[in-house]
């Protein structure tokens, strides 16, 4: 009775979703680490405000948490907690969404000015609209519908705003866990920042991360003598093709997965010279390996290595590889965790759609929990138009994840 008096109360919510969507994408969350503008102040505008907005709707118990960082002309970036009182405080559920976005890019390709909303039927458009104020706008309307509706959940419920997110969590949530983690292990986690169109998705484990960066260094030289000079870009591509041979030495395949595979892409490429007569004496190239968890990087970097010094002695160039990203993937929720079987509830509930456990290959802000060993899962019912042109979200989604969420919350 009581996730039914919620269920009609969030059903109500249309008007309000599309107001809070749109002050929140006039604040451009950007992080420092984009060109320097006024919008840098995002993080600490949008948390201003969506204090306000919450206290406003009678959500009071909120708790900013601020990660030093001179880079930000307010000199630091903001988190923040907003927690309702359950029956019990024995446990509390999670929402953990992010207020920081990235850029809009090319703005000739959008069809609207991505920082003003654009309503066009269930679509709602404007960048952050879906990566992350999806999540973030239905767990604030799953608490609302609680406050709005007298109904007091069975445990706490809070949301967790955490700034960063998009480039790397260093001054969100790895500082909250570093400085003041305020979770428990029985405590249910859910990141509403991915998922399946028809939400039978539960993400429950990632892939480990590691981009390498290999830089060659040949000979340059005129292209009509070419025995004078070393080319690194040939060497460059052969080591390219050697690198496949990854695939090949770690083999090892999970259904949990999609795809169920490692996968070791070349993906960025530096420019190397300006003529077409000139051998290129340097060559810089990236791979991007996402690796199932159980395969040491360790030895994945030992074969990379193998290779480099194969092509090197052949080619006679000197090849270096550095790390822009390394990390071991974190320990999977179990599927039979408390929030992977309520979750399989609450989705089946409300979009009446049996939802699987699945693990993916890219990186998510649950990592850092797993690490800590708090079991969590990454869901949302999306379309995942996030970081392109035109992003957008549907209004039922929003409506129905925070069902989900209320579900979560109002049942034992």
């Amino acid at each position: 009775m009581s996730f039914a008096k919620l269920a009609i109360r969030i059903d109500t919510y249309r008007d309000a979703i599309i107001e809070l969507q749109k002050e929140l994408i006039a604040i451009p969350a950007l992080a420092p680490n984009y060109e320097a503008s006024p919008e840098h102040t995002g993080e600490s505008r949008k948390v201003a405000f969506l204090k306000e907005y919450l206290s406003k709707h009678g959500i009071t118990g909120l708790e900013e948490i601020s990660a030093p960082d001179d880079r930000d002309p307010t000199g630091h970036r903001p988190s923040l907690i907003a927690k309702i009182p359950g029956k019990s405080h024995a446990k509390t559920v999670w929402v953990m969404a992010h207020t920081d976005i990235v850029p809009p890019g090319d703005l000739s390709k959008w069809d609207s000015d991505p920082y003003e909303l654009k309503v066009d039927g269930d679509r709602l458009y404007g960048r952050g609209v879906e990566d992350n104020h999806q999540g973030l706008v239905a767990g604030v309307m799953a608490v609302r519908a609680f406050v709005e509706s007298g109904v007091t959940p069975e445990y706490d419920v809070a949301i967790l705003f955490v700034a960063d997110e998009e480039c790397g969590s260093k001054y969100g949530i790895h500082y909250v866990l570093d400085k003041a983690n305020p979770f428990r292990p029985d405590d249910l986690i859910v990141v509403p920042d991915g998922g399946a169109a028809d939400g039978s998705e539960i993400e429950v484990a990632e892939k480990s991360i590691m981009w390498v960066k290999f830089q060659l260094t040949g000979k340059q030289c005129h292209a009509s003598m070419p025995d004078h000079g070393i080319n690194a870009m040939r060497a460059g591509a052969y080591l390219i093709v050697e690198l496949d041979r990854l695939h090949a030495i770690f083999p090892q395949s999970d259904d949990v997965f999609a795809p169920p595979r490692s996968t070791f892409e070349p993906t960025k490429k530096h420019r190397n010279v300006d003529a077409v007569n000139i051998i290129p004496g340097d060559d810089v190239f990236y791979l991007d390996c996402r690796i199932l968890p159980g395969i040491p990087l360790a030895k994945v970097d030992a074969e990379i290595k193998k290779m480099c010094a194969s092509v090197s002695e052949r080619f006679g160039v000197t090849i270096e590889t550095t790390f822009e990203q390394r990390q071991e993937a974190a320990r999977a929720t179990p599927v039979d965790a408390p929030i992977v079987k309520r979750m399989k509830k609450a989705v089946q509930d409300v979009y009446h759609v049996e939802a699987k456990p699945v693990g993916i290959g890219g990186g998510t802000v649950a990592a850092p929990l797993r690490r800590k060993g708090l079991p969590c899962v990454v869901w949302s019912r999306m379309d995942e138009t996030m970081h392109s042109p035109n992003e957008n979200a549907k209004i039922s989604n929003i409506i129905g994840d925070a069902k989900v969420i209320a579900h979560l919350a109002a049942h034992e």
